[in-house]
């Protein structure tokens, strides 16, 4: 009777606690099943297959190879009949006709070129022949109907892409490509090519050892320079590898986000007491300047640079003005948020004598924002490093630029792993140093034992 009488029905309990459970069931199934649906959509859609079929492992490895080693290549100009051999294929690291490579020999009118595992390359006046062991003799002529190829078993194997205007052989040993105009054979080394000093320099080629004997003699390879000085000299102004440029390209890097973020921090900082709501009475003030805060920080930052690009022109410093855009709203909203939760006890403490609102924040709003604030501009500033780089590629400036002008050639791709590592190593450096300044200006964290 007193059941019935309080209202409550078994039946409809049973019934409720049923639905629930089985709300919970399709929950649990159903949020799987359409996340399963739509990854499903995502392997069609992105074509994955065909990428796959895309995929050249071939190309992968060469790639690979590229930015461990180096090529030097031998180059035949079939109309005037001349041969070079230069590392990388470029005239900043070409051999002297009487100093070419001892694998590089001449036999008459022909150059012959041995490649490792017993490969070798010998360029004929009328054609090459590609010797491979086990395999047999690969002969490609040139002819006034255009290429023609010949192999042992009359097949064409995979490491051998021809046409009638162009023949490619591609071996762990070496590569040849055969047209009508040129014909160039390469040779892979390990190691980056004259990453210290270019052929014309005296030092070029010497052991660590020789060149430490060189900087402690007294007789001067370079008359009126000292051989440690010529040493650094030549290292600096690096042709091939351009050390002087690297630097002053890590340098503006390192500047625009310096400026960028430095700068948002100046503009952020005073105009996040307008958008604060215990320091900005006026909502009105405080909406306007809340949105402004959004509009900056939702325009990405690689929008940002292109828009300034075109406003400015390309240059450094359009890169940090792109920084500056777009973290003066992120700052805006960090900075805003972290003064609307400052203690008021200090603030009317400093009231009651007498101080002024200037004297307020500075002495009872500042040193409680103080340690949050620093800590979101050191880290902002080390990510902003990381992001000067893909900036910097866009715009034109800093290490971003040589990145991209690396890539672009499709060739020196060693430089483009050298550029990849001085990078790694400015994000590490300014990682280190952020927080070194963290604890020198923050100061470190109490720890158990001290508490």
């Amino acid at each position: 009777m007193a059941i019935a009488d309080s209202g409550y029905d078994p039946a409809l309990a049973r019934a409720s606690a049923t639905g629930l459970f089985r709300r919970k069931r399709m929950i649990a199934f159903g949020v799987p099943a359409v996340i399963l649906l739509y990854l499903v959509y995502v392997f069609f859609a992105f074509d994955i297959p065909g990428l796959a079929e895309r995929a050249r492992l071939d190309n992968a490895r060469i790639l690979l190879a590229d930015t461990y080693s180096h090529k030097v290549h031998v180059t035949l100009d079939n109309r005037s009949g001349e041969t070079s051999v230069a590392i990388e294929g470029e005239n900043k690291g070409l051999y002297p006709p009487d100093a070419w490579p001892d694998w590089v020999k001449r036999d008459g009118q022909s150059v012959v070129i041995a490649l490792e595992d017993g490969e070798s390359v010998r360029f004929n006046p009328d054609g090459v022949r590609y010797a491979v062991p086990g395999y047999g003799l690969v002969t490609i002529h040139r002819t006034e109907d255009g290429i023609t190829l010949d192999t042992p078993s009359g097949d064409v194997p995979g490491w051998i892409n021809a046409s009638s205007t162009r023949v490619s052989i591609t071996r762990p040993a070496g590569r040849v490509s055969v047209t009508r105009n040129r014909t160039e054979a390469l040779r892979y080394f390990n190691g980056w090519e004259l990453f210290f000093f270019t052929l014309d320099s005296p030092f070029s080629g010497k052991s660590w050892g020789q060149l430490a004997e060189l900087a402690v003699s007294g007789e001067q390879v370079r008359p009126g320079s000292s051989n440690v000085g010529a040493m650094a000299s030549d290292f600096w102004n690096n042709a091939m590898w351009r050390h002087k440029d690297v630097v002053w390209a890590i340098f503006e890097t390192v500047l625009m986000a310096f400026l960028g973020t430095m700068g948002a921090f100046l503009i952020a900082f005073p105009l996040a007491f307008l958008a604060a709501t215990n320091f900005s009475p006026n909502i009105l003030v405080r909406f306007g300047i809340r949105r402004l805060f959004d509009f900056l920080r939702g325009v990405d930052g690689l929008i940002w640079t292109i828009i300034l690009s075109r406003a400015f022109g390309p240059g450094p410093l359009t890169g940090a003005l792109a920084i500056l855009t777009t973290d003066s709203g992120t700052f805006g909203k960090l900075f805003s948020e972290a003064l609307e939760n400052v203690d008021g006890k200090q603030i009317d403490g400093l009231r009651s004598t007498g101080a002024n609102a200037l004297q307020r924040n500075r002495f009872g709003v500042i040193p409680q924002v103080a340690p949050v604030i620093l800590s979101q501009v050191l880290y902002y500033l080390e990510s902003n490093t990381r992001s000067a780089t893909v900036i910097g590629a866009i715009v034109g400036g800093g290490i971003g630029l040589l990145l991209t002008q690396a890539i672009q050639t499709q060739k020196d791709w060693e430089e483009v792993s050298y550029y990849i590592i001085l990078t790694l190593l400015m994000v590490s450096a300014m990682d280190i140093l952020s927080g070194w300044l963290r604890q020198r200006l923050i100061g470190r964290s109490t720890s158990p034992a001290n508490s």
